[in-house]
């Protein structure tokens, strides 16, 4: 498997993931709020790390710093858009 290859299943497992416990976490503190049930606890040590290390650490960072490791990961966030043609004369 190319490296390149290996990157990009590496990103969008890391995106799926952060995107899946940030969720969580976000419900968790919605439910806690409101002074409702949340999701369950998190079980094993990958849903402690991703839910008590990750999700807490990524709600910290400024903006900035977060918009720049979104930029460098590949992605879909990273396609560029055709820009819209130049506008000339009415066509009237």
């Amino acid at each position: 498997m190319a490296l390149r290859d290996q990157v990009s299943r590496g990103s969008r497992w890391l995106r799926s993931n952060s995107e899946h416990y940030l969720l969580l976490d976000a419900q968790a503190r919605m439910a806690a709020a409101q002074g409702r049930p949340g999701p369950p606890r998190p079980r094993g040590a990958k849903e402690v790390f991703w839910l008590r290390v990750f999700a807490p650490t990524y709600r910290r960072l400024p903006w900035k710093v977060r918009s720049a490791l979104i930029q460098a990961m590949p992605g879909s966030h990273r396609q560029t858009w055709t820009p819209p043609a130049e506008r000339r004369n009415p066509a009237i």
